[in-house]
C-alpha cells in the first residue's frame, strides 16, 4: 500500500543541520550523541561566495523539522548528507520513534515530493516500480508510474517483503531509472530511498542481502528519546499537535531541489589530500583483515566514505577534508557494510565495536 504527500506550495525551508557559524554533528551518522566518536573541525572558509548562503539555507532545515520531530537532529543531518551525495539511507529504530514523520517533515522543509510504500509479504515489484496497464479505449498498453517516481521514497519496513520485491529497487537505487518492457524511464532528481527496518522484530522478515545493503550510503540509528525530549513530545500532543498536519505545526519550505543541486556542485569542489585518500583506503582495508569480520568494506564503501566525508566537510564550512571528517562519518557509512563472524557475535562483538577498533588502529595522517 502506498500514500503520497503533496509538495509544499513554496520552496524555502531547510532544517537545522548546523548553525551557520558552527558545524553540527551529522545525524545518525556523525552525531556524537548517537555514535560517540570524533566530530568535526572548526569553520574555516567557504568554497565560494554562494556557499555560506546555501549552508544557511540547509541549516534552517533542522529548525523546521524540529517543529514536528523532537530529538532526531542527528538523523536529519544524515539525511541531508545523503541528499548532497545522491545516496540512499537505511533508518533503523524501534516502532514509534518518528521515522515516517521525520521523512515527511524533511520533504516539507525542502519542498520535495515524497511517497510512502508499506512493504508487506504480498507486495509485488510492479507495486513499487509501476507496470503496464491495458487501456480498453485505445486497445493499447500504457505505463502507470509506481510510487518510486518521487524525490523521497519512504520504503517502510523494507525487510518485511520478499527478496523479489526488495530487488525491484536495485535498478532505481543504482541507475536512477526503472526499466519496464525494455523501456528505461528516468526517475526525478533528486531521488533518495529512505528505507526503515525494526531492529528487534525478526519474525516474518526477509533480511536485506549484502549486495542491497551495500547500495545504501548511510545506515542511521534512531534512538529512543531522552526523558526531557519525551516530555516535550507529550506536551506537544497535549497542546493539540497532529502529526498528519505538518502545516499546522508550522513546518514550511526553506530550500528546494535547486539549492540541493547548487550545494552538490560545491561539495564536488571540496579538496581531498592524497594522505586523506590513503587514510580512507586504509580504514576500509583494515576491516577486510579484522578477525571478527567475515565480510569487510568493499571499494564501493570506500567511495561512499569519501563522499560523505566531503559533504560533512562542506557543511562544516571547509573546502577540504580532514581525518576527523572521515572518523565522524565512518560508523554511519560503514556499519551496514561489514558482516560479523558467528563466533564474534556469540562473544558480544558488534559492528560498532569493530569499527572503533579499526579507527583506533589505523594511523592518522598529520
Amino acid at each position: 500500500m502506498t500514500d503520497e504527500t503533496p509538495r509544499p506550495a513554496t520552496p524555502d525551508a531547510p532544517e537545522g543541520l548546523y548553525a551557520p557559524a558552527a558545524p553540527l554533528a551529522p545525524a545518525g551518522a556523525p552525531h556524537p550523541a548517537v555514535d560517540g566518536p570524533a566530530q568535526a573541525a572548526a569553520v574555516d572558509h567557504a568554497p565560494d561566495a554562494a556557499a555560506p548562503d546555501l549552508r544557511v539555507a540547509l541549516a534552517a532545515v533542522r529548525t523546521e523539522v524540529a517543529k514536528a520531530v523532537v530529538g532526531q537532529d542527528a538523523a536529519v543531518t544524515g539525511l541531508i548528507i545523503a541528499l548532497l551525495c545522491r545516496g540512499h539511507v537505511l533508518l533503523e529504530g524501534v516502532p514509534g520513534v518518528a521515522k515516517t514523520l521525520l521523512v515527511r517533515s524533511l520533504s516539507g522543509a525542502l519542498s520535495l515530493g515524497t511517497k510512502r510504500v508499506q512493504f508487506t509479504p504480498d507486495l509485488m515489484p510492479g507495486d513499487v516500480t509501476g507496470s503496464l496497464v491495458y487501456d480498453a479505449r485505445t486497445a493499447q498498453f500504457s505505463f502507470r508510474e509506481g510510487p518510486v517516481f518521487t524525490n523521497l521514497l519512504l520504503a517502510d519496513e523494507i525487510n518485511r517483503t520478499p527478496p523479489k520485491t526488495q530487488a525491484s529497487l536495485l535498478e532505481a537505487m543504482e541507475e536512477r531509472q526503472v526499466t519496464v518492457d525494455g523501456v528505461a524511464r528516468l526517475l526525478p532528481d533528486p531521488f533518495v530511498v529512505v528505507a526503515t527496518q525494526n531492529p528487534v522484530e525478526y519474525e516474518g522478515t526477509y533480511p536485506l542481502p549484502e549486495a542491497q545493503l551495500d547500495r545504501f550510503l548511510l545506515k542511521l540509528l534512531l534512538p529512543l528519546p531522552e526523558r526531557l525530549e519525551e516530555v516535550e513530545v507529550l506536551s506537544r500532543h497535549a497542546a493539540g499537535f497532529d502529526p498528519r498536519d505538518l502545516a499546522a505545526a508550522g513546518v514550511r519550505a526553506v530550500a528546494g531541489a535547486q539549492d540541493l543541486a547548487r550545494a552538490r556542485e560545491q561539495v564536488q569542489r571540496v579538496q581531498v589530500a592524497p594522505e586523506v585518500l590513503g587514510y580512507v583506503v586504509d580504514v576500509c582495508r583494515a576491516t577486510r583483515t579484522s578477525p571478527s569480520l567475515s565480510l569487510g568494506v568493499s571499494p564501493r564503501g570506500a567511495t561512499a566514505l569519501l563522499a560523505t566525508s566531503r559533504a560533512w566537510a562542506w557543511l562544516s564550512g571547509r573546502d577540504y577534508v580532514t581525518p576527523d571528517d572521515v572518523q565522524a562519518l565512518a560508523h554511519p557509512t560503514l556499519r551496514h557494510r561489514v558482516q560479523l563472524r558467528p563466533e564474534a557475535e556469540i562473544e558480544g562483538v558488534t559492528a560498532e565495536s569493530v569499527l572503533d577498533t579499526v579507527l583506533a588502529s589505523v594511523p592518522v595522517p598529520r
